[in-house]
């Protein structure tokens, strides 16, 4: 087109490009070549501008991609140096909303013994003024991306609204479920990852959610990671505690080379975990009585542990005085069975006195099947029935004695606990009272030691496992 009062010069807009021209001015051809000039130079202008822009917008998009492909390294350099969870996820929600144009991110994760989420990382608000929410929550969209494990942005159709009390200064907001998929195949959400206030455009585009995806997976893995560092941690500090439990444990019952004092004695102690239920003692009472004890609480671990401890501390005490067994007893069930009833555990509980001056053996026995006298002079073992039940089994308080006759010096105290006895092979036999009573019959005139020594190298030889406490006490005097 012409230019008006401009003579002969010419004006072409140039295509795809609005508000841009081009100008021909005169060259002293006719009008209708300067306008066929013009038109094949504005062609030639837009397709300069056109691949120009091209240009450009590759280049923001090569950025772009960088700033991500730089995010995902950054991210696991991170995650590959610490196990502190909090730690690193403050520093993933501010790099990640930096590259994606957030205001504010958070990281939710989910706690399994509450099944809440709770915030571990933050960034543009306040983590601590924002309580857990619930995984059922019904208008949360952190809890429904969790629930149903799939991302939910404010523009998709059924996205919903995020919490009308977060305050959201934007409509944009991005939800990504964080996903931790197992060496098995199997995957489960451990947490998601939240973003808002979108700077710039009120939407976070398609780009954003297959990052932050792929920064979910990553997450994940860590979040795993430091779950099971910790139940490591965990695990080996009870380890510790329970070693040191041991130790104490084993300080409280007597050691073998102790007990020889008291007679021909041998004793041998097995625990099936690191701590025991299983307890035993030998007491000296005034200068020729010589008080015998054994039990076994119902169940092994940490609180049968903990009530043995109590146990024979108190019968130690108790076993001390000139009373009959059946006097001990008693008192002992005083002092402890409203705390079996409490623990819901029994225990099984012998307790002798051999005196040889008066050739005899009374006893008292609460429950406890595993005690034997072994005639020295030929003969079966004879069981030491029970005179009352166990010790927190039963409401009846009144604990009975028990006497026979005791030949000082032949006559042996067999006293041993059902984890010998039920001890099995491979093919499920239990090792059993027989082959035990057996051996101590046929070794009676061995010393005590060699034959304890003897029956556990015929369990041991019979069942490798231990899955119960073993305790095996001979006395002779």
């Amino acid at each position: 087109m012409r230019v008006p009062g401009a003579g002969t010069a010419w004006l072409e807009p140039v295509p795809g490009v609005a508000g841009t021209w081009v100008q021909l001015g005169p060259d002293g051809s006719d009008e209708a070549t300067r306008a066929r000039r013009a038109r094949a130079a504005a062609v030639v202008v837009g397709r300069a501008l056109a691949a120009e822009r091209a240009s450009a917008q590759t280049a923001a998009e090569l950025t772009a991609r960088l700033e991500e492909i730089n995010l995902l390294y950054t991210i696991s350099e991170i995650l590959g140096r610490t196990v502190r969870l909090e730690e690193a996820t403050r520093t993933i929600v501010k790099e990640v909303a930096s590259v994606v144009g957030a205001a504010r991110a958070s990281v939710m994760v989910h706690e399994p013994a509450t099944e809440n989420l709770r915030i571990v990382a933050a960034y543009g608000f306040d983590a601590e003024s924002l309580g857990p929410v619930p995984v059922s929550h019904p208008t949360s969209v952190a809890a429904r991306v969790f629930r149903e494990q799939r991302t939910i942005g404010a523009d998709d159709p059924d996205g919903g609204k995020p919490h009308t009390d977060r305050d959201y200064r934007g409509r944009a907001f991005l939800s990504v479920p964080i996903v931790y998929a197992s060496p098995d195949g199997a995957s489960r959400p451990v947490g998601v990852v939240n973003l808002t206030d979108r700077i710039g455009d009120d939407v976070f585009p398609a780009s954003a959610r297959k990052l932050v995806a792929a920064i979910a997976t990553q997450i994940g893995a860590a979040i795993e990671n430091a779950r099971l560092v910790g139940k490591e941690r965990d695990s080996a500090r009870l380890a510790a505690e329970l070693e040191a439990a041991r130790y104490v444990q084993l300080a409280l019952l007597p050691p073998p080379a102790l007990l020889v004092k008291a007679g021909d004695v041998g004793v041998r102690f097995q625990s099936a975990e690191s701590i025991s239920g299983d307890f035993y003692d030998v007491i000296p009472r005034g200068q020729h009585s010589l008080g015998v004890l054994i039990g076994d609480v119902s169940s092994h671990g940490l609180i049968a542990a903990l009530l043995m401890a109590h146990v024979l501390s108190a019968a130690a005490i108790l076993a001390q005085s000139t009373g009959p067994p059946e006097e001990t007893v008693q008192k002992l069930l005083e002092q402890v069975g409203d705390e079996l009833e409490r623990a819901e555990m029994s225990m099984s509980f012998f307790f002798g006195v051999i005196n040889p001056v008066r050739r005899s053996l009374r006893y008292a026995n609460a429950g406890h099947p595993q005690a034997f006298l072994v005639p020295g002079e030929g003969g079966a073992a004879h069981r030491l029935g029970a005179t009352a039940p166990p010790l927190g089994l039963a409401s009846q308080r009144r604990i009975e004695g028990a006497e026979t006759t005791w030949r000082s010096g032949k006559d042996l105290l067999c006293l041993f606990t059902d984890g010998l006895t039920d001890a099995r092979n491979s093919a499920g036999e239990p090792f059993g009272e027989r082959r035990l009573l057996e051996t101590v019959v046929r070794e009676r005139a061995q010393p005590a030691a060699r034959i304890v020594d003897l029956v556990f190298e015929q369990v041991g030889a019979f069942a490798s496992s231990v899955h119960d406490d073993r305790t095996l006490l001979l006395v002779r005097r």
